[in-house]
């Protein structure tokens, strides 16, 4: 299966020369923020560190800041060697990519970035280590980059010419009985809840809390994604629908920021902070060292079902789609279900779902109209049959269990001295480096499940799937959870459409890695505008029923000229505001990040306020 096939559907300015330097002083180590930087500094340019700065820089970080080049320079040689090769077959394992300061789990996107290491690196250990990058960077101004898992599709995670914090190795995972968060006590109930470094990933936060621990926490579906980014950017897993975001879940954050401060950011310290980095977006407001999230009691059981129709024709594919959103509505539209709908071109509908806290007869019983009525038909066909899997919820992401009874579901990190308790799911390790050709999402508004209106969104998902086709994510979407997952929700950045959307829709295209330098790598860039505009005819037909809706931030078009209104609608002045109180001279900038509308598209040169 190739990733251009929407992996399925899942998917500038002149630089200034010189730096403005005012007489207004830094304050040692923190403290008083500087508020003229026109512009940040490249290598060769007067001002870059000399080698004595970084040097001392490493002696601070006890010795591990890291010169970066790109690792595919041993395949320079006629012959390439040892190394590049190990370097070319770790490009299938998101972990192995994961764990090379110079990479990203995503090679690029047409016409929009390419992932390029960054100068140096801080492989921070502790705080300590990220304050003193912090610190660096602003006295030198530099352009400063934030890497935990290195997932982000609008290229985040890397830049050149810049100073990493690389947050890999802080990975500790911390259990609570009854935490309170600091300067609560006496206002908040103690509550089970788990402490994740920022270098963390998923798998490392499932495996102390539901495998080892036996209970829940919110997070995303992919093990290798990196708990902090996840949770900075709103964060869904298969089962959001139950438990709401992983942001909305988060109760406490130690981050450092722009002054390079240690802060805590709870309710009731730093309350504007810990708003904005609950779904405000990653490596803007400061670089989160440590989170603390909520936990829940494990339901008894956790599941998926899957099932694959073909319709023979397109009246029979109009008809089959418009039974899906029904069923959907009256079966499905409820805290057990997440996970995927997928309308392909071919007249094909696609199945892949997760359910909680029902049995395998349960949700055979679930289906059982769905699946008459296609039987029923004589011109749509089951293609693939359907399946219903249900397991102790103990055991969704306990390795041992899943080699046992559902090893094809998962592919172990396959290096010699690797865990034995990491595994990617199948379905996710082919995006491993993967490059991007397009990629977009609307939240899908629960109105267009009325009755009423739902013809005219089954003709609309007809019509994308004539393009690229899509996928609806439900578990992506808030409507139908309980209302405490609503409330929790409501008090985050993230876009306020998602309390009210019963999916997120996604359609995607993309291709096999293309690092630059790498051997091979010639991504064909006709073919990937071709396929952008496949995915914007997709995603132009259901816009035609939903005109208004907004864009999850993690998962979204890099190219979105109305970002601020598309990410976070009418929380961005907020977000505006804790990004001025706490980083009011902008050293934390991403693409589309909030505050980055003053500076040019590379983060280098300031365009507007200082």
């Amino acid at each position: 299966m190739k990733r251009r096939d929407l992996l399925k559907a899942a998917v500038t300015l002149p630089l200034l020369p010189l730096l403005m330097r005012s007489g207004t002083a830094l304050a040692h180590g923190a403290g008083t923020l500087a508020t003229t930087v026109r512009s940040r500094l490249r290598p060769g340019q007067p001002g870059w560190p000399a080698a004595v700065e970084w040097e001392q820089l490493k002696r601070q970080v006890g010795g591990r800041l890291l010169k970066l080049e790109s690792p595919f320079a041993p395949c320079d040689a006629a012959q390439p060697d040892s190394a590049c090769a190990q370097v070319l077959k770790q490009l299938h394992n998101p972990f192995a990519v994961g764990d090379n300061p110079a990479l990203t789990q995503t090679s690029g996107w047409a016409d929009a970035w390419t992932s390029q290491p960054s100068a140096y690196a801080v492989a921070a250990e502790h705080a300590a280590d990220v304050v003193a990058a912090v610190n660096f960077a602003r006295k030198h101004h530099l352009r400063l980059v934030v890497k935990g898992g290195g997932h982000s599709y609008q290229g985040t995670s890397d830049a050149p010419d810049s100073l990493l914090v690389w947050t890999r190795h802080m990975n500790q995972v911390s259990l609570y009985d009854a935490f309170v968060p600091q300067g609560c006590a006496g206002h908040v109930a103690p509550q089970t809840a788990v402490s994740v470094q920022a270098g963390a990933m998923w798998i490392d936060a499932y495996n102390a809390v539901t495998t080892r621990g036996g209970r829940y926490v919110q997070g995303g579906g992919c093990t290798t994604v990196g708990v902090a980014g996840l949770v900075q950017s709103g964060g869904f897993g298969s089962l959001s629908k139950r438990w709401g975001t992983a942001a909305s879940n988060l109760l406490e954050a130690e981050v450092v920021t722009a002054d390079g401060r240690v802060r805590i950011a709870n309710a009731c310290t730093n309350p504007e902070l810990f708003w904005g980095l609950k779904g405000g977006g990653g490596g803007s407001l400061g670089v989160v060292t440590r989170l603390t999230l909520r936990t829940f009691e494990l339901p008894d059981s956790f599941g998926g079902a899957n099932l694959t129709v073909k319709a023979d024709s397109e009246a029979a594919y109009r008809a089959l789609i418009a039974e899906a959103v029904g069923f959907y509505q009256r079966a499905l539209f409820n805290p057990h279900w997440g996970e995927q709908m997928k309308f392909y071109g071919g007249d094909t509908f696609e199945v892949s779902m997760m359910f909680q806290d029902l049995t395998k007869q349960q949700a055979e019983q679930i289906w059982a109209p769905f699946l008459a009525w296609v039987r029923a038909r004589k011109d749509c066909r089951v293609t693939k049959p359907f399946q219903a899997l249900a397991a102790p919820a103990r055991h969704l992401w306990d390795a041992e269990f899943l080699r046992k009874y559902l090893s094809d579901a998962i592919v172990a990190d396959d290096r010699p001295d690797a865990p034995r308790d990491r595994f990617v799911w199948a379905g996710d390790r082919e995006q491993a480096g993967w490059f991007i050709q397009g990629y977009q999402s609307a939240w899908l508004p629960a109105s267009l499940l009325q009755p009423e209106r739902q013809a005219s969104l089954a003709e609309a998902l007809f019509e994308a799937a004539q393009h690229q086709g899509v996928s609806l994510h439900f578990n992506k979407g808030l409507a139908g959870a309980p209302a405490d997952a609503i409330a929790r929700a409501r008090d985050t950045a993230t876009h306020p459409q998602v309390l009210d959307a019963f999916a997120l829709a996604i359609s995607a295209s993309g291709d096999d890695p293309a690092f630059p330098g790498m051997p091979g790598a010639k991504p064909d860039l006709a073919m990937a505008r071709r396929m952008a505009a496949a995915v914007g005819k997709t995603m132009d037909a259901l816009r035609a029923v939903a005109p208004d809706s907004g864009s999850y931030v993690s998962e979204s078009d890099y190219f979105l000229r109305d970002w601020q209104r598309g990410f976070w609608g009418s929380n961005y002045p907020r977000l505006a505001a804790v990004k001025r109180r706490y980083d009011p001279d902008g050293l934390f900038f991403v693409h589309h990040g909030v505050g980055s509308e003053d500076w040019s598209a590379d983060g280098f040169t300031r365009l507007r306020g200082g």
